[in-house]
């Protein structure tokens, strides 16, 4: 299991603050206007569902989550920062050391084994091999992932057990949030509900911060909090509670 006791020693602060974030793209009569001042905060070890229907501004709010882009209007503050005074160079560094991204479509390497797509960061880092795979290997344990398969090709494996490797790949840089984008959107309900448990693993015994984009209902119940989101501003949130969301499958 991977030590993030910098982490879990921190008195509960707010990791993102969103306010009053607007995004538009274009100019004239032919902009469009995605995001309509949306304001929320999301706590240091909350795991929170943003949902809402395509087209609803969600994957462009978890763009600027991302530091993928940039508001056009409002303050987006991750950790403390407020990204619209960071160079590029400064938002990489972000993206690289604070975020943990895990997407759709795994992105993982087809031909490479496991434990390289996870050693990944730490390889255009520098680590050298034996830290590197040490800590590939913890969090691959700590992704529910079966040493058994750590050596085989990604391309051998299932849509869930390839989802479970680049959950591990997003934790070896320790970062203060992952952010999830539609995470079961390529699988089946039963393998859906394995990695769902998975995130919810992390979040209850690692205390780590996630936040998942999701157009699902029962993957949102999984959360804590869920925000929903339609037409490009925030119409309800609500809160799950620990016992009252669904419950974390062994995995």
């Amino acid at each position: 299991m991977i030590d993030y006791p910098a982490q879990n020693q921190r008195a509960m602060k707010n990791i993102i603050d969103c306010k009053n974030i607007q995004k538009t793209y274009g100019a004239g009569d032919t902009a469009t206007v995605v995001l309509k001042g949306v304001t929320f905060s999301v706590k240091e070890g909350e795991f929170v569902a943003i949902m809402g229907p395509s087209g609803s501004g969600k994957s462009t709010l978890m763009h600027i989550i991302g530091c993928l882009d940039t508001p056009t209007g409002g303050e987006y503050l991750i950790d403390g920062r407020d990204v619209s005074k960071l160079s590029d160079d400064e938002l990489a560094d972000i993206r690289r050391e604070k975020i943990g991204f895990v997407f759709q479509a795994f992105n993982l390497l087809p031909r490479t084994t496991v434990l390289r797509n996870v050693s990944l960061p730490l390889i255009y880092e520098g680590v050298e091999k034996t830290k590197r795979e040490g800590i590939a290997e913890r969090a691959l344990a700590d992704s529910a992932f079966p040493q058994k398969f750590w050596y085989h090709h990604s391309n051998q494996l299932s849509g869930g057990m390839m989802q479970r490797v680049a959950i591990a790949r997003s934790l070896v840089n320790n970062p203060a949030l992952i952010l999830a984008d539609e995470p079961t959107g390529n699988l089946d309900s039963k393998t859906g509900e394995t990695v769902l448990g998975t995130f919810q693993n992390l979040n209850e015994k690692q205390g780590k911060t996630i936040v998942l984009i999701t157009h699902e209902r029962y993957v949102a119940e999984h959360a804590d909090r869920i925000i929903h989101i339609l037409d490009g501003k925030i119409v309800q949130e609500e809160s799950n509670g620990v016992h009252q969301r669904k419950a974390t499958i062994n995995v």
